[in-house]
């Protein structure tokens, strides 16, 4: 959770939080996790070779996304993988060189420049070589095939078209050719994405590595984004949405293997398993702990030095702009955020001063927690009543709202509960703050699934999390020797 600038809650702002964790969610992508961190911009800087990983423009890039994260051992491994890769595309002259994101999402991208960019969470998700060749094969496919070029003259195209439908008929008739259009470019994008798909598969298949991998890494994509969708307690799509510009992930994974088999016959080509698990051993998993990390309902803020404890059943989601959590069921939600301290006036004073409409100015408290000047107050807004405090600390305001459809006695109580673990972290608390990290293990003759998962220091669903990360189904089996992926604390 970053600090973020004032920001006004009206009852649409508040109707739009309480619906956003309670409601059914939209994931970014079909497939992907949904984004804690920007997207990826539509028209990224164009830096040129090697170069450009001192300029201006990529360090900004990659601000965006977390940072560098330097581990020797993967990116040696990455980037000798992207030399065949590059060997093997349909533009062999291109240089490409991988950054990785010090982020947990699952992503990656390419520039035209030909650098390419992969997250901590991708490496931690993917299980060896051909795995993860497949996702940059398929970065690289958007490259070779001016997937970015034919997108922007798409979006041009289709503004122009609706603006003149606009100007020569009418605004209506502006809207409908614009919502055609908006149909047309999802069915382009959606298409630019199985051709990038079906170019990487080839790509890594010429270059010597296991053709299914990229079916591989798409199943476990797909089981990511469910097992993050039922963590949060959110619904993932009945239907594919007509407007989304990514297909779904098991049509992915259809066309994908449709591909491979063209190609061979399953078990031919290099994966490397032991190589690459060995290359991605000991690197950091899960949140950084400078933007707070969750453990549980636990949430931590060495940097701000700050805890926070959700109530009994909530699951906590760390966001750039908050930290956001919800009840099962979605009935209840909390936010958690920060502004500066402008005005250093009394507390009740900035409770009521307008930020937050619907407030019951005759329900203002002022009080203290932990030693920390407070103000509360309740605030209703449709259906959803909301329980609020607002808490000065070390020059900041912070505001932890509790959303609820029904406000009575005991919710007030279990929210106030809530509120009253917010506190501040000691330097030595927060020095003792660590990030996770991968741990590559071999199974024993004892071991199995039941023990492996016991060593997982992952609070929620820890044996869901270590069938994920290592491609394993339920009631699957270990093979004695064989190297497989725990987190463990630092």
């Amino acid at each position: 959770m970053a600090q973020i600038g004032m920001q006004a809650f009206g009852r649409a702002a508040l109707f739009a939080f309480a619906m956003a964790l309670a409601g059914c969610a939209t994931l970014e992508r079909q497939g992907e996790l949904p984004q804690q961190g920007p997207a990826v911009p539509p028209a990224a800087p164009r830096t040129v070779g090697v170069d450009a990983l001192t300029t201006a423009e990529h360090k900004k890039l990659v601000s965006q996304f977390g940072g560098e994260y330097h581990w020797p051992a993967a990116e040696s491994y990455l980037n000798a993988i992207l030399v065949k890769l590059a060997a093997a595309s349909d533009v062999p002259t291109t240089p490409y060189r991988v950054t990785i994101l010090n982020t947990p999402v699952v992503n990656a991208f390419a520039l035209p420049s030909g650098n390419l960019y992969i997250s901590r969470g991708l490496l931690a998700l993917a299980n060896d070589s051909s795995e993860v060749a497949a996702v940059m094969a398929h970065e690289i496919g958007h490259v070779t095939a001016r997937h970015a070029a034919a997108r922007a003259e798409q979006e041009k195209r289709a503004a122009l078209i609706a603006s003149a439908a606009t100007v020569i008929q009418s605004r209506q008739k502006g809207e409908e050719v614009e919502n055609t259009q908006r149909l047309s470019f999802a069915s382009f994008s959606r298409q630019q994405e199985i051709e990038a798909d079906r170019i990487g598969v080839n790509v890594i298949a010429r270059a010597g590595f296991d053709p299914y991998g990229a079916a591989r890494f798409l199943t476990s994509l797909g089981r990511s984004t469910a097992l993050r969708a039922e963590l949060l307690g959110q619904k993932t799509p009945d239907k594919p949405d007509i407007l989304a510009t990514h297909p779904s992930t098991p049509e992915r994974i259809s066309l994908a293997t449709q591909t491979a088999r063209q190609i061979s016959a399953p078990g031919i080509g290099a994966t490397d398993r032991a190589g690459y698990l060995a290359a991605i051993d000991g690197m950091n998993f899960g949140e950084d702990p400078s933007d707070g990390i969750v453990r549980g309902r636990r949430f931590l803020q060495p940097r701000l030095r700050f805890a926070f404890t959700a109530p009994d059943g909530f699951v906590l989601d760390n966001t750039p702009r908050a930290l956001l959590g919800r009840a099962p069921g979605g009935v209840e939600a909390v936010r958690v955020d920060s502004v500066p301290d402008n005005s250093a006036g009394a507390l009740e004073n900035y409770l009521a001063s307008g930020w937050l409409d619907g407030l019951l100015r005759s329900s203002i408290q002022t009080g203290d927690i932990n030693g920390m000047p407070a103000a509360f107050g309740l605030a209703r807004a449709g259906e959803w009543n909301f329980r609020v405090a607002v808490v000065r600390k070390d020059g900041d305001i912070y505001r932890l709202l509790f959303a609820a459809r029904s406000m009575d006695d005991a919710t007030i109580a279990k929210f106030d509960q809530a509120i009253r673990s917010f506190r501040a972290l000691t330097d030595e608390e927060a020095a003792k703050v660590k990030p996770m990290r991968l741990q590559v293990v071999k199974a024993g003759l004892t071991d199995n699934v039941d023990t492996l998962a016991r060593r997982m220091a992952i609070v929620d669903r820890p044996m869901d999390m270590f069938l994920l990360m290592n491609g394993l189904s339920q009631g699957g089996a270990l093979k004695f020797g064989e190297a497989y992926k725990i987190v463990v604390d630092q």
